[in-house]
């Protein structure tokens, strides 16, 4: 019998398990993820949590208060940091543990033999496409029935255009695990951050501010490019940013395909004549990964026009 429900839903993923199957072989590899799997679910069962399922390297629970919900998140993560260096021990101590991507959001969706379905679900599940690593993102509409201390606990990204999603998302990534300064308030709603304005993008030792009106702009070695880059890499136009939903898209035009990195320490993403939301601020990979030394790369970063200097 189906039934509606406000909830809130979790989408947890741990990335970095794909390779493990390779590197330490299909035995160890399972025993491993499953293993961090079940922790991760036993953190959903002692925060009130519902598991509904896992899904091979991650898992999805409903929550019926979104504060426990954000405090299990937060519990996630520090069993993630602390199960990691003991597992790990045991295959290569030299490499890093399983990253953890949490996507979460609030709303109305409907229960039906012991699933959940709705725009909600998949506005949560499409969330773990734009984290980066051991990242939690919550959308507005979770964040905004939260108590002050915990809303401090979140700054606003960008609206994110969602893959298979028409009207963009406004979407909170969680920084905060601590407590905060409640004295933090006397400065007013942290949360109200203006809408990205304009884009950096840095090349070599030159960084020039877009601004949305200025796009769409194009990246590439020929003439008609905005962003030049020089490598051989590099295709005339090799990729362009829109501004499209109230956010920045990248659209890969080459032949080499362009590489998103949005941390230092995260996994890089590769497109090849596909599409990425831009967020933060990371690098661009151009005809070759960041990974690589000698690649040629372009740092961007979404900024505010209070925040730039003169172009």
């Amino acid at each position: 019998m189906e039934q509606t429900r406000v909830r809130c839903v979790l989408f947890a993923d741990l990335r970095g398990s794909t390779g493990l199957y390779e590197t330490l072989g299909n035995a160890f590899a399972t025993q491993l993820v499953s293993r961090t799997v079940t922790v991760l679910g036993r953190v959903i069962s002692s925060r009130d949590g519902l598991l509904v399922k896992t899904l091979g390297d991650g898992l999805m629970a409903i929550f019926t208060e979104p504060a426990t919900a954000i405090q299990a998140a937060i519990d996630m993560h520090s069993a993630l940091a602390h199960i990691g260096p003991d597992e790990w021990a045991e295959s290569d101590p030299q490499r890093r543990p399983l990253k953890l991507q949490i996507g979460m959001a609030f709303g109305e969706m409907v229960e039906m033999a012991g699933d959940f379905f709705g725009d909600c679900v998949n506005v949560a599940a499409r969330l773990l496409e734009h984290c980066g690593d051991n990242e939690t993102l919550a959308t507005s509409a979770l964040v905004e029935t939260l108590a002050g201390h915990d809303k401090l606990r979140f700054r606003r990204l960008d609206l994110l255009q969602l893959r298979g999603r028409v009207e963009p998302v406004e979407v909170h990534v969680l920084e905060r695990h601590d407590a905060p300064d409640m004295a933090a308030t006397m400065f007013g709603n942290i949360l109200a951050a203006p809408a990205p304005s304009a884009l950096r993008l840095t090349w070599l030792d030159a960084a020039t501010v877009f601004t949305t009106s200025e796009m769409p702009l194009v990246l590439g070695r020929g003439e008609q490019a905005q962003c030049w880059v020089d490598d051989n890499r590099v295709s005339r136009s090799h990729a362009r940013i829109d501004w499209h939903g109230g956010a920045f898209q990248l659209v890969d035009l080459s032949a080499n395909g362009t590489h998103v990195r949005f941390a230092a320490d995260s996994e890089v993403v590769t497109l090849r004549r596909g599409t990425c939301t831009l967020h933060g601020s990371g690098v661009l990979g151009l005809g070759a990964s960041p990974s690589d030394p000698s690649a040629p790369c372009v740092g961007f970063e979404v900024v505010h026009l209070s925040d730039t200097a003169t172009r």
